[in-house]
This record gives C-alpha cells, sequence and structure tokens, in this order.
C-alpha cells in the first residue's frame, strides 16, 4: 500500500468511524473465514458492517476525534464492527455471536461518547429495537382511542341484547 492508498484507507475509516453510531472492537484471531463471513452477513442484515483494521492506520483515523479513547484498544488482531443506524442490531449480533464461538474475543466499544463494557453490550443488545420501540409507543398513544370506541360499540350492543330478550320473552308470553 503506498502513501496515497494508506492517506485515503485513513481518511475512509475516519468518516466511518466518525459517523458510527456505535463501535465494537473484538480481536479475532483464530476464526474461521467462513465463520467470519457468516458474522458480516448477519451485521450486513442489521444494516452494520465489519471490517479487519491495520491498528497503525486506525490509530491515525483516531487522532483528532472524540474516539480517540479506543486508541489503547488497537493491539493484536482487530476487527471494527460499525453501524450509523440502530445500535441494538449490531449489539444483539456481536453478543450472540460470541456466545457460539470462542475465537472471537470482545476488546471495547464506543457509543455516544463513552467506552462501553461487554456487559453494557450485552444489556443493548437485550433492549428491543427502534422500530419495536416505536410501535409499543403508537400501540399505547392508540389504546384509549380504541378503548372509546369499544365503549361506544357496546351501547347498541347492549340495546340490541335487551330488545331480543323483551321479544323471546313476548314470545314466550304470546
Amino acid at each position: 500500500m503506498n502513501k496515497q492508498e494508506k492517506g485515503l484507507e485513513i481518511e475512509n475509516l475516519k468518516k466511518r468511524l466518525v459517523n458510527a453510531q456505535l463501535l465494537i472492537l473484538a480481536e479475532y484471531k483464530g476464526i474461521k473465514v467462513s465463520d467470519f463471513n457468516s458474522l458480516r452477513r448477519k451485521l450486513r442484515e442489521k444494516n452494520s458492517l465489519i471490517k479487519v483494521v491495520k491498528n497503525r492506520l486506525a490509530k491515525l483515523a483516531l487522532k483528532g476525534t472524540p474516539m480517540d479513547i479506543l486508541e489503547s484498544h488497537f493491539k493484536g488482531t482487530t476487527a471494527v464492527a460499525s453501524t450509523d443506524a440502530d445500535p441494538t442490531g449490531p449489539a444483539k449480533v456481536i453478543t450472540d455471536f460470541l456466545k457460539d464461538n470462542e475465537q472471537i474475543k470482545f476488546k471495547a466499544a464506543y457509543m455516544n461518547g463513552e467506552l462501553l463494557s461487554q456487559a453494557q453490550i450485552t444489556a443493548l443488545a437485550k433492549l428491543p429495537s427502534r422500530e419495536e420501540l416505536i410501535a409499543n409507543l403508537l400501540g399505547s398513544m392508540m389504546a384509549p382511542a380504541r378503548n372509546w370506541v369499544s365503549v361506544l360499540a357496546q351501547i347498541p350492543r347492549q340495546l340490541v341484547n335487551v330488545l331480543a330478550a323483551v321479544r323471546d320473552q313476548k314470545e314466550k308470553v304470546g
């Protein structure tokens, strides 16, 4: 890689890191290529990417950004998972993948200016996605209107039931 290509790679990496809602750093030593590609596919489904990075280039990309606190974690083999969408998706994928594959090890995570531990990523993975939260909110907002319509519909239903009972009673008598 020549100097111009390195500069371009650093700029691309910096854009990706700065725009990310969530970054997860992992050590991938000893993982099978097929397993890593499987992880890559699962992350892509959640609008996320994972990329093996050169530590030196990543450190240069982090310089002068709020994420420079991650610099000490770029040692050994490093893969960076990132998303500029909902952070719960990649957290769920990575957490599940870590359970099934002991070769990959969690290094660090970064979200909203803070370093996150593996326990915090696991907690994030347990949260519902943004779409699920919006659906729950809309359901809660619609409940009073739905209940009101149900109450209003009950009044004519009860009237019909009373009239049917009166009719049945008159048929028995007459």
